[in-house]
């Protein structure tokens, strides 16, 4: 499919739990669909897992040749549909369906890595109609978790990070706030751990660590770049280490706008195999896409899948918007 042929079998699944999905939404969405002659399937999920069965089978060519497939949800679902469609071999000899996100979660840090600020509406109607002027299908990179399998579309982080999602669990409130208030407590109790962070098979740090992020997309929490530099297509994973000279009560001011990198205490790097490590023997506190993980870890390691899946997005020269990477080479690394 190229940007100017409009798709003509469109899978939309749903997960109706979601924070901001309900019935308007999924009727605009569907008459959207029906204005510009695409084809719809609805499958409405239910429970955890449901979502990545959806996308198994719509690559899979259960509902026909499908040549899109409309995630719509928070980052969670994304999660789900991305393991759905890079699980399974596409359906006869074309490609695997192409992937749009449709943010109705809390965070949507997948939808605003791929297309800002854009209201959904304008940007479906882009892919549904191929313009090649707003909307361009792209290889996307993803990463793999080589303990356990799983895929990583934003990223990964150990620490502070992933604490916060098990504070947001007892916090009242909605959307982007939720994580906002959850990132603010977690990093004031927060204390670091002695972990290792390994780049290619060389130590980018070695010492107290508030966080160690690896992506993947440059927002989390949909508000917070940790990743400013990273690239969606470049072949390669960034990652971010706090190290523990930095309070981290200090870290969510530092990293709401990705002016951290060059501070005391933050080091950078990149590469295609990336280990984050715990050394005192207890498990490491581990999130991918939003979602904690069991404390089974002690150590992490991400390795990148080039070009992966491809997904819809704004037709910009990169898929970020990081700016400037002169001085910074295929297997840098770089240390405040």
């Amino acid at each position: 499919m190229t940007p100017s042929t409009p798709p003509r079998h469109a899978v939309v699944i749903a997960n109706p739990t979601a924070g901001t999905i309900d019935d308007a939404l999924l009727d605009g969405l569907l008459a959207q669909c029906a204005r510009t002659s695409t084809r719809a399937t609805l499958v409405r999920t239910a429970r955890v897992g449901d979502a990545e069965a959806a996308a198994r089978a719509a690559a899979a060519g259960h509902h026909g040749p499908v040549d899109l497939v409309v995630a719509v949800g928070g980052d969670g679902t994304v999660h789900e549909v991305i393991e759905g469609l890079t699980r399974t071999p596409p359906h006869g000899t074309g490609d695997a369906p192409a992937l749009v996100i449709v943010p109705a979660g809390t965070g949507n840090s997948g939808y605003l890595m791929l297309w800002g600020e854009r209201p959904w509406q304008e940007s479906l109607h882009a892919v549904l109609t191929g313009s090649a002027e707003h909307a361009a299908p792209r290889p996307l990179d993803l990463a793999r978790v080589a303990e356990t399998g799983a895929k990583v579309f934003l990223g990964a982080c150990s620490g502070v990070i992933a604490d916060a999602l098990r504070v947001a669990r007892s916090i009242p409130l909605s959307g982007r706030a939720r994580y906002e208030r959850a990132f603010a407590d977690s990093a004031a109790a927060f204390t670091p751990y002695p972990g290792r962070v390994t780049v290619d098979g060389t130590v980018l740090h070695e010492g107290p660590t508030v966080l160690a992020n690896v992506g993947g997309g440059r927002f989390r929490g949909g508000q917070y770049q940790v990743l400013p530099r990273s690239e969606l297509d470049d072949g390669l994973l960034d990652v971010c280490v706090v190290d523990g000279t930095v309070a981290p009560s200090r870290v969510p001011e530092l990293t709401r706008h990705g002016n951290h990198l060059g501070s005391p205490g933050i080091w950078y790097g990149r590469g295609r195999r990336i280990v984050v490590e715990r050394l005192d023997g207890e498990p490491l506190c581990f999130e991918h896409d939003g979602e904690l993980q069991p404390p089974t870890l002690r150590r992490a390691t991400l390795e990148v899948l080039p070009a992966a899946l491809t997904v819809w997005g704004r037709p910009t020269a990169r898929l970020s918007t990081s700016g400037s990477r002169a001085g910074a080479g295929p297997d840098a690394t770089e240390t405040a």
